[in-house]
């Protein structure tokens, strides 16, 4: 090969949930590779600041969109924002989402409607509003940040393990579609990282306990980890890995 590998020189990225932890890594990985990127986040969330300055000491272009995965209406007002501003969007990262763990025997159908609405549902007309322009150009990449909980049950997370069992059938079938057009469409499936979103979780000893057991490698992934999974998804150099799942687990899912 005459370049370097997993190199993104002159392709554009948007990337959701981008204000911290895994969405504002991937999105500084994306840049240290040459792409240019919209962050996409909650109106109401964090800021988009600092990982605005990130992607911004790479000297690459950068737009920040306000985007409520549950609101359509506002996920394809951010779309045509990202597109206006970009030209166009080569690489989704469907980042954002939500886990509300609660028994089984607890959830209500508020907690229900929330999670698949901001793990499935708003990635999937996401997708639809970005996919066209993919297919004009013939080169696209769509990539979820799944779960291992897509893979395997973990106790009172039955919601958020059915919505990641459901976004890694939408990768299988949606790469099915659209692999003739050029575009692949994969799933990044970490082990727990610990974030804003998990430390609560992580804190308590019992659980952490749980968890370390469960991975042979003896450690939580990193954010660094799982974006280093997402450049390589997105490369040229990945371009034969289609509808496939791709595992940032330590072996967790291999018992």
């Amino acid at each position: 090969m005459n370049k370097p590998l997993f190199r993104l020189d002159g392709r554009t990225a948007l990337i959701t949930g981008a204000a911290a932890g895994l969405g504002a890594g991937i999105a500084v990985a994306l840049a240290s590779q040459g792409a240019d990127v919209a962050l996409a986040g909650r109106p109401s969330g964090s800021p988009l600041d600092d990982t605005l300055r990130r992607v911004q000491a790479y000297g690459r272009r950068v737009v920040t969109v306000e985007m409520d995965m549950n609101d359509l209406s506002s996920v394809q007002a951010g779309a045509r924002l990202a597109l206006d501003a970009l030209g166009r969007v080569d690489i989704l990262v469907n980042n954002a989402g939500i886990n509300r763990p609660v028994p089984g025997l607890e959830v209500v159908p508020d907690v229900w409607d929330e999670q698949f609405n901001t793990n499935v549902r708003g990635g999937f007309f996401l997708a639809q509003e970005l996919v066209p322009g993919m297919i004009d150009q013939g080169w696209g990449r769509v990539i979820w940040i799944s779960s291992q909980a897509g893979v395997v049950g973990i106790p009172n997370q039955a919601v958020y393990c059915a919505t990641k069992g459901a976004v890694n059938q939408l990768v299988r079938t949606l790469g099915l579609e659209w692999a003739k057009d050029g575009i692949t469409v994969n799933a990044v499936c970490p082990t727990f990282v610990e974030t804003a979103l998990t430390r609560d979780r992580l804190n308590r000893p019992e659980f952490r306990a749980y968890v370390m057991n469960k991975i042979p490698a003896g450690k939580l992934a990193h954010v660094d980890d799982v974006a280093a999974a997402v450049v390589y998804l997105a490369s040229d150099e990945a371009g034969m890995v289609n509808c496939h799942t791709l595992m940032v687990d330590g072996g967790w899912t291999a018992w």
